[in-house]
């Protein structure tokens, strides 16, 4: 191992330790220390201001400057609290958990898995997403053995990093699936006859390669990820939405919704512009819960683009 290694595996051990250390704080005091990193990132770094106004500013055209900074102030309030929240899933237990993330609808998922069908959960980057794994507390199935609940990931490039991640995502039961092999993954589960309900974290853009449907979100043509809907024709999974509410700080609640039983008799994108129409939904509501540092439209697209056997990425 070379010296340059052992300097970053001994600033990763620091970084973990004093995780660690903080997951053992009282959320009141966490609270305290988000609120500090929130004047930071807000007033001195600035974090990504520039494209937090750009996306707010083009999705929301009627709202007002002021009615915007509120927008804005409150979603780095939150995005800050979202930070500490997960640093505490190192040092939490079920019946806090249970008590700050609660679900409701989950028994429709619970019908299906039960009569041995796959399910997949169109989610997004709202409120607390690093908490949704949970459901599992609120689940009449044990993960693991009556079926598994799982999470599709991109593995990080930092080996220790990545580590840590899967560790927090799988603190209440549920496996992470690495996108690349997550249909292969599936596809064993479903072989060995465990049932699986998967969740996708679909509103980001396509990656590259990508065929391209493009449809108005927020204002916006917009392309966007299709793949989610191509796993559940192909498994001929129930589809539901995971919509989530900010009910304080600190607690979340989502409502499972069902899509559709039955995707592959739907027109193609169908399932796909149901999730997207639900998604506009749960971010009109309350759009400071959206993650909105993300540059969601960095690369515009046009409806000609739309289902014309084009990828993203191609000229």
């Amino acid at each position: 191992m070379s010296k340059s290694q052992q300097f970053n595996g001994m600033l990763f051990n620091l970084f973990a330790g004093m995780m660690k250390l903080l997951a053992r704080l009282p959320f009141c005091i966490l609270y305290r220390l988000s609120d500090l990193t929130f004047l930071l990132l807000y007033f001195v770094v600035r974090y990504r201001r520039k494209v937090v106004d750009r996306n707010l500013r083009e999705s929301f055209p009627d709202k007002t400057r002021r009615e915007l900074a509120s927008i804005r102030r409150r979603f780095y309030l939150n995005f800050t609290d979202y930070i500490f929240e997960t640093i505490k899933l190192l040092h939490i237990s079920d019946s806090a958990m249970r008590s700050r993330m609660t679900f409701s609808g989950v028994e429709i998922a619970d019908s299906y898995l039960k009569q041995g069908r796959p399910v997949v959960a169109y989610f997004s980057h709202c409120g607390n997403w690093e908490w949704a794994p949970s459901v599992t507390l609120w689940s009449t199935l044990t993960p693991g053995k009556d079926a598994e609940f799982c999470q599709i990931y991109r593995p990080l490039r930092n080996k220790r990093m990545d580590a840590l991640m899967l560790r927090l995502r799988s603190r209440f039961g549920s496996v992470s699936l690495a996108k690349n092999m997550a249909f292969l993954d599936l596809m064993r589960y479903r072989k060995r006859g465990i049932p699986t309900i998967t969740g996708f974290m679909s509103d980001q853009k396509p990656s590259h390669g990508n065929q391209v449907h493009v449809l108005r979100f927020l204002n916006h043509p917009t392309a966007v990820i299709t793949g989610t809907e191509t796993v559940a024709r192909r498994l001929n999974a129930a589809v539901v939405y995971w919509d989530m509410e900010k009910t304080g700080r600190g607690h979340y609640h989502i409502t499972m919704k069902l899509i559709t039983d039955e995707p592959a008799k739907l027109p193609p994108f169908a399932v796909t512009d149901r999730y997207i129409s639900l998604l506009q939904q749960t971010i009109v509501r309350n759009p400071s819960i959206w993650l909105w540092t993300h540059k969601r439209w960095k690369n515009p697209v046009s409806f000609a683009d739309s289902d014309t056997g084009k990828r993203i990425g191609q000229p």
